[in-house]
């Protein structure tokens, strides 16, 4: 495994002065599941079923804009393009969901290389794990369920969850709000693109690290207001360990990958905590939630149900 680079700080920014961190929020395609070029695909299909194939000029325009918008919900970049026809953007967004489906179901779904080992040293370090993306919750399932993470992180959330998905601050929020963060700088967040960074930064998280295994350049991810920028997610523990976050040696072994968690390990979603069990992350957190969030215990077997989605195109469009 290749030797941690030493993480990169934007603009002099600190971390250290902070709380420790207590919550840590990965994007999931590009930082930590293999992309492959999936998200591309899924576009590139969706357009086509609205008369916009390759070769043609649409079809780069199309595709550029979309790129540019890596990591909003599908039906939110379809939006944009087919402007003032909601109609043709439902319907090219459930292509996209149809076409991302079948490609796992011929590819399957790999892990970036360490980011197994990296979330079980967080989670055996006594930090929460939350897997967001910008897919449909429904997709965001079957991934989990295909990597036999369900067990590996403590909650993961899609647009489905919040009332807006990237570059809104809601999804960081509301899992501070869920895994009972008590203050918005003990989150960090890691991943590779704008609209993730915007996230991260708007939702007040005390580390917005930039993954340049993602879909957009340094550049973008500096522009969007990252504070630090690894070169993979196996980089990310030495990032904490530099903001005084203590990480043990991991000694629990997780599950591996493709085993499904027993009956009666997802714990059903809908309850509502008590107005005295709502963590300090403030109104703007309660606001994100919806009003539906749920607080989990933290611990080996603590889990928040499937509750995730969303969508990034992690490879750059020709």
């Amino acid at each position: 495994m290749p030797r941690p680079q030493a993480p990169e700080v934007n603009g002099g920014d600190q971390v250290s002065g902070g709380p420790a961190i207590s919550l840590t929020c990965l994007s999931l395609l590009g930082t930590a599941v293999q992309d492959n070029g999936m998200l591309e695909h899924a576009f590139a299909e969706a357009c086509a079923t609205q008369g916009i194939v390759p070769g043609t000029t649409d079809y780069a325009h199309y595709m550029v804009a979309a790129h540019r918008r890596i990591g909003e919900p599908a039906v939110d970049v379809f939006r944009g393009l087919f402007h003032g026809n909601p109609g043709r953007a439902e319907a090219a967004a459930l292509s996209f969901e149809r076409s991302f489906r079948a490609a796992i179901d011929r590819h399957g779904v790999l892990p970036v290389p360490g980011a197994q080992g990296v979330i079980e040293g967080l989670r055996d370090a006594g930090i929460r794990v939350c897997m967001i993306t910008g897919l449909s919750r429904r997709l965001l399932g079957i991934m989990l369920d295909t990597l036999g993470w369900w067990r590996l992180v403590d909650l993961a959330l899609s647009p489905e969850d919040v009332p807006r998905g990237y570059p809104w601050p809601d999804l960081v929020l509301a899992a501070m709000l869920r895994l009972g963060v008590e203050d918005v700088r003990e989150a960090a967040y890691a991943g590779g693109t704008t609209s993730g960074i915007r996230c991260g930064k708007r939702a007040g998280a005390g580390i917005v690290a930039g993954v340049l295994t993602g879909g957009h350049t340094r550049d973008r991810l500096r522009e969007a207001g990252a504070t630090h920028f690894i070169t993979a997610i196996t980089d990310f523990p030495a990032l904490l360990a530099d903001a005084g976050t203590d990480l043990p040696v991991r000694s629990a072994k997780m599950p591996e990958a493709g085993g499904r968690p027993e009956a009666g390990g997802r714990p059903e979603a809908g309850g509502r905590p008590e107005a005295g069990d709502r963590p300090g992350a403030g109104a703007a957190a309660r606001e994100a939630a919806g009003g539906v969030a749920e607080r989990a215990v933290p611990g080996p077997g603590s889990l928040v149900p499937p509750q995730a989605s969303a969508s990034q195109i992690s490879r750059q469009v020709p």
